[in-house]
């Protein structure tokens, strides 16, 4: 049982600072908090009648852990590590990496270690937006309503039964009405709790959404794609039994990230016009993948554009992290980006013919709040803007807050990427939560399973069935086949097909078969993940070693 402790409001007003404790509303001349329990719904908001900066929003409730309960709270963005944990649990920033090193890669950016606490301590565990402790098939949900004015941090304290609520809004400055805390708190089944909360959040999919099958070049190729090689794969995957919905054409194809508008022409000399007709007319959609908020180092529009790019408050640019050349941040409030942006979007799908938009790395668009904008109202702001942009082609996000997507995109990366090994390489394992995975992927996927169907459909990134670098074991390639096919609506590979023999096919099938089961439960038990299926009238359960 969840009760309120106390409601914490502070805030500045011209040189002091103001702090009230309470479990009830408050009123004075200048401000008021609203303290309300509306049957399932708990909420604090503030409202001003001068500008006031806010220092501090949070709700502190009681909730009695038992020793064998199971808790899961969402990871900031896309591939940040979200599965369930014991109470005894606890979690790691980047402390522990030498400065040098995080620097030099940038680690903190892709994640929310410059403005969460890691205290690393057993039994403290976080995450955001939303999140559940489960005992055997009871969930005790907890979710925010309101994340477009600001993401919330969750907070379970299993060593003091708390569960602490804070509102990401620290030095936002507000005069009016603020939202704040809006929390949906409720226990029950899983499905119980689950519809309850997108129907109190009006969220649905997209209409034009639907499960895809298809074939996106990174994992066989990286960046090294041609008009040749695309064109060998389209023409194998065109080939065989299984028709595909999709193919998408990873990076690689422009000339430098952030100068989408200058396509590699020693790579695609006909340019990218020419391939979307070609997939279209093997019978697929044409994807493409973009980074729309960011820039290289080594591109042009960094070079040329330095107003453009989003700035710190000593002045220095705001570094999105240290893929490619390093890349920095395009402010999207500028108006000269917002029409480069339409500019890109508008050949991308009306002059070239791609409908199917892969927008990567988006979490960068709101890594500094603005003075009057949360982290959470400036990523609400840049998916509305890119949906508007996109129009009726699909979006696939992958990098975001997953919140902001909600009933935005009509895809969602729900984990890290995979790699080509199980866990990656032994010392990438005292990296970042974002880093890349097959294990953490596999169970991201499983334990973000009911967001699919639900906030949009869910991409748990590509299966793997053939080596091509890859040290996967052939049970490992089924775990993550058979997940990815069952708990996601988007069952992507980067396999050539022209190479799949009697062995690959069978494996295929499987996962054919296994789009139509549906994960009823999912546990672990150290290193083994149980998972149980619905297909038709049967159910399965497996265990994968993990």
């Amino acid at each position: 049982m969840i009760s309120l402790e106390s409601v914490t409001f502070s805030y500045e007003y011209g040189d002091e600072i103001f702090t009230v404790r309470t479990r009830r509303s408050i009123k004075n001349d200048l401000v008021s908090l609203n303290v309300s329990t509306e049957g399932d719904v708990f909420s604090a908001s503030v409202e001003s009648s001068d500008e006031i900066i806010i220092t501090e929003l949070t709700a502190r409730f009681r909730f009695g852990y038992c020793e064998s309960d199971r808790i899961f709270l969402n990871g900031y963005q896309s591939w940040t590590d979200s599965y369930e944990h014991t109470i005894y649990d606890k979690m790691k920033g980047i402390d522990h990496i030498p400065y040098a090193i995080n620097d030099k890669h940038a680690f903190s950016q892709y994640g929310d270690y410059s403005f969460t606490d890691y205290p690393c301590i057993q039994g403290e565990l976080h995450g955001w937006s939303y999140g559940y402790i489960r005992s055997d098939d009871n969930y005790s949900f907890v979710g925010s309503l309101s994340e477009d004015c600001g993401f919330t941090l969750i907070r379970t304290k299993a060593y003091s039964d708390e569960i602490v609520f804070s509102k990401d809004c620290r030095g936002h400055a507000m005069c009016g009405k603020y939202d704040g805390l809006k929390l949906y708190l409720a226990s029950g089944p899983e499905k119980e709790v689950f519809d309850g909360y997108f129907d109190l959040l009006g969220v649905k999919p997209r209409p034009g959404a639907k499960p895809v099958f298809g074939y996106t070049s990174w994992y066989s190729h990286y960046q090294n794609i041609s008009s040749d090689i695309l064109g060998a794969e389209l023409r194998a995957i065109s080939e065989q039994k299984y028709k595909a919905d999709v193919f998408q054409i990873d990076d690689g194809w422009q000339s430098v990230v952030g100068d989408w508008l200058y396509t590699d022409h020693s790579k695609f000399p006909e340019g990218m016009k020419n391939e979307a007709e070609s997939i279209r007319a093997s019978g697929m959609i044409p994807g493409i993948w973009l980074a729309p908020f960011i820039c290289e180092e080594n591109s042009i529009l960094y070079m040329t554009h330095k107003s453009w790019l989003l700035r710190n408050e000593d002045d220095t640019f705001v570094k999105g992290g240290s893929n490619w050349s390093g890349f920095y941040v395009l402010d999207i409030y500028n108006p000269d980006v917002r029409d480069y942006i339409r500019n890109v979007f508008d050949t991308v799908i009306n002059t070239w013919g791609f409908r199917f938009l892969k927008l990567d790395f988006l979490y960068a668009a709101c890594i500094i709040p603005r003075r009057d904008k949360t982290r959470g109202q400036v990523m609400a702001d840049a998916m509305d803007f890119l949906r508007e942009c996109a129009g009726n082609a699909l979006i696939l996000a992958c990098g975001v807050p997953l919140a902001s997507a909600f009933g935005k995109a009509d895809y969602c990366r729900i984990g890290c990427d995979v790699s080509l090994d199980w866990d990656d390489k032994p010392y990438m394992r005292f990296a970042h939560r974002e880093r890349i995975s097959t294990r953490t992927t596999i169970l991201d996927t499983v334990f973000r399973r009911q967001l699919n169907g639900r906030a949009f459909l869910s991409d748990p990134d590509v299966f793997m069935l053939l080596n091509n670098g890859s040290t996967m074991t052939t049970a490992q390639k089924m775990a993550l086949g058979e997940v990815n096919a069952s708990a996601g609506s988007v069952l992507f590979t980067s396999d050539d097909m022209a190479f799949y023999g009697d062995e690959e096919m069978r494996l295929l099938g499987g996962f054919m078969r296994m789009r139509d089961a549906e994960v009823t439960s999912a546990s672990m038990d150290d290193n083994e993940l149980i998972v149980t299926y619905k297909l038709g009238e049967k159910l399965i359960t497996r265990t994968y070693k993990i």
